[in-house]
Formats: structure tokens, sequence, C-alpha cells
């Protein structure tokens, strides 16, 4: 193939990405129709957004790595605005705070896409792959490169303990930019590319992946032990997305096809449930005007429909079964233990039981307890999309499983089985 000119390439990989990126953004589209009308320049915020869709768009189909930085740094760029929109001081500090760190990780993908594109002389994915088949990179190149890609892109994820910057902004966004920043653009930017160049173009030290998993536990960790401490409802959420992703992480680290089958359907479970419980935030501060769990209570007559949405996803992220959540987590947790990751394993189920504490504790304060507030209606697009998020996380568990799977698995062969020899040829 000749190096020359932009390549799109859309594979089963791709399809889980686009597929979720728009389902999220329309969500956030019909919720930010009645959620947006207290702001003033509207139309800024929407040609932001549409910034930001068309960016992740692009990001999840380019075949080059060039294209896939620019197309990075213009997702990226979109977010840092919207993440400042209201223009508070909270808001355009937290902005600040993710564009020094978003810039940092920036340049260390730059430098590595250099530095393969000097030794390769390419920057289309499948030309490098075919290169380094027939040609063995030099074990410190190899090893600079990977660092470079990893710190990078586990910026961009907010993987422990690259994450200093996300618990600022996610609160600080307006509800629906909340939603799209833990439910797919922290994924688009950070995990996707990780999977793609790792298992497709590049393999990596052998302890990589031993690394990455690592991470992903003390991602699960350290997230899920800072979130059961904040009363801030979107604080409180924005540290369960850390722990979260975690599970994917764990799941794609374990470099088999089940684990990767497992955390990539953990990846789209928690892009439903978690901006679902953004959402269910969002509205909450609409109707109410505070985030403060203390200050809540008894919203379970006062906004019906955000309780009873707001529960079904609370146990979605707790892995209690019916739910979507339920499934990925089992999957994740066998695999490693199928792997020998016992202790793995443990922490998962550990986590999660201290996930399922936390927001038994958002439904205490928020929802049930004195009433403090009487009944308010939201805007019927708020409602709705809360309404379909949660017929979402029962769907998909009920209903989509053996389908959901099967694409899921598809792109898990594909990515792992099939590796750099099969992608090279494609």
């Amino acid at each position: 193939m000749w190096p020359v000119g932009i390549l799109w390439r859309v594979d089963a990989l791709s399809i889980i990405f686009l597929v979720t990126v728009n389902f999220l953004g329309f969500m956030a589209t019909l919720f930010s129709i009645g959620y947006m009308e207290k702001y003033t320049d509207k139309w800024k915020y929407y040609s932001l957004f549409l910034l930001l869709i068309a960016g992740m768009n692009t990001v999840s189909i380019t075949g080059d790595l060039f294209n896939l930085y620019v197309f990075l740094e213009l997702t990226t760029i979109a977010s840092y605005a919207l993440v400042a929109f209201g223009c508070e001081t909270d808001e355009l500090e937290a902005s600040f705070k993710y564009l020094v760190l978003g810039s940092i990780s920036s340049l260390f993908i730059l430098l590595a896409i250099a530095l393969l594109y000097g030794y390769t002389s390419s920057l289309n994915m499948v030309d490098i792959s075919r290169f380094l088949l027939n040609n063995r990179m030099p074990q410190s190149l190899l090893t600079l490169i990977t660092t470079l890609f990893f710190v990078g892109f586990s910026l961009k994820a907010a993987i422990v303990p690259f994450h200093a910057w996300l618990p600022d902004a996610h609160p600080s966004a307006p509800a629906p930019i909340s939603a799209m920043l833990s439910g797919i653009i922290i994924k688009v930017l950070g995990i996707y590319p990780i999977v793609r160049i790792f298992f497709n173009i590049i393999t990596p030290p052998a302890q990589f992946f031993k690394i990455f998993l690592y991470l992903g536990a003390l991602s699960m960790l350290v997230g899920v032990l800072l979130a059961v401490y904040q009363w801030d409802f979107k604080r409180l959420l924005a540290y369960h997305s850390i722990s979260q992703i975690g599970y994917v992480v764990v799941g794609i680290a374990l470099a088999t096809p089940l684990g990767v089958a497992a955390g990539l359907f953990h990846l789209i479970n928690h892009a439903v449930f978690k901006s679902l419980l953004f959402f269910n935030s969002g509205a909450v501060e609409y109707a109410t005007g505070t985030r403060d769990l203390h200050q809540m209570g008894g919203l379970q007559n006062s906004l019906p429909a955000t309780s009873g949405s707001c529960l079904v996803a609370s146990m979605s992220i707790a892995g209690i079964p019916p739910f979507n959540g339920f499934w990925s987590k089992l999957l994740i947790i066998l695999a490693a233990i199928q792997s020998g990751h016992y202790l793995i394993a443990l922490i998962a189920v550990i986590v999660s039981i201290i996930t399922l504490a936390s927001f038994l504790k958002v439904q205490k304060y928020a929802f049930r307890g004195e009433k403090k507030f009487g009944r308010y209606h939201l805007p019927v697009g708020m409602n709705l999309t809360m309404i379909i998020l949660a017929l979402a996380c029962l769907g998909f568990s009920l209903i989509m499983i053996p389908k959901f799977y099967t694409i899921i698995l598809d792109a898990a062969q594909q990515v792992v089985v099939a590796g750099p020899a099969v992608f090279s040829n494609l």
C-alpha cells in the first residue's frame, strides 16, 4: 500500500466505538435541548459539541498515525472549551488543568509517532505493521516508543497515576459533557489507541501488559476508595470513572480473547450506565441547584424518572444482576481467573462491593429520606434520555447479549488472535 494520503479504515473494533460515540452523542443532544436553556450562546455549545463528535468518529476510523494525532487534538481542544463553557472560576481552573496535562500527553504521543516514523518511514498503520513484521526494532527504541505511547494515552484515559485532571474536569463541565467525557471521550482518546497500536501495529516489550494490568487494578482500587468519601454528586461519579476504567484496562491487559472481549463489553456498558448517572446528577442539579448530597433528600417523589433511572444505573455500576454491568464484570473476573490472576479477580469483586456501598449512600441521601423539595417537572428531553438509557441497562443484559457478545468477541479475536500479522495483510 502506498503510504501517502488519508486512509479511512473500518473494522469490528472501529464499529464498537463508532456506534457508542454516536449513540451517546444523540442521547447527550436530546438531554441538552432542555438542560442548556439556562446557558447563553448555545450555538457555541452545539458547534463545539459537533466538533467533539466529529473528532471521535475520525479517531475511530483513521488508518494513519499522524491523522490519529490530529483528530485526537481536535477532540481534546473541543473538550477543553466545553469543560470551561460556564466560564466560572472553578470551570476555568479545571479546564486549564485538563489543558496542561492534555498537552503533556499530546507531546508524548507526538514524540512516539515521530520516532516510529523515523524508523519505519511511514505513518500508515498497515505499512508500519508490515514493516515491523519484517524488521526487528531495537529493544531500546521499542521500549522508548512503548513508554511514550503508554504514558500519553494513559493521561488521556485517566488511568492511575495519570488521573489528576479528571476529578476536576468532569464535575465542572455541563452535565451532557460530563456524560460524554466519562462515557466515551476518555475511551476513544485513551483506550482505543492503546488497543489499536499495541495489538495491531507494534508488539510491546514482554512486561508491558503486566504493568498495564497492575495499573488497571490500581485504578479500580484508588478510584473507588476516593469516591466513597465524596459528597459532591458529580465528583463522586468522576472518581468512579477512574475505578470503572480500571475494569476495562484489566480486561484488555489480560490479552486473551475472553479478557479483551470482556473489557470491550464493559467499555460499552460503562458508557451507558455512567452517562446515565451523569445525566441523573445533571437533572438533580437542574432541579435543586445543588450537587451536595447533604442538601438533598426525598427526591424520589420530586423527580421520579430521575430516581428510578438512577437506581437502575447504580445497580448496573455495582455489578448487581440482571443489569448490564454484572455480565461484563463477571466475564472480566472469569478471564482473570482463567489467566491465573486470582488476586486481580478478588480486587474486582471487592471494588464492586465498595461501589455498591457508595451508591447506596447516593440513594439514601439524594432520593430517600425526608422530602426537602416539591415536585419538579423536568423538560421532556431530559426525562426521555434517562428512561432510554435505563432501559438500555436492562436491554443489553436481557435481550441483546448474544448479538453484542458476538460482535465484541469478533473484535477481540481480530485485535488479539489476529494481531499484527493479519492486520498488516488487510
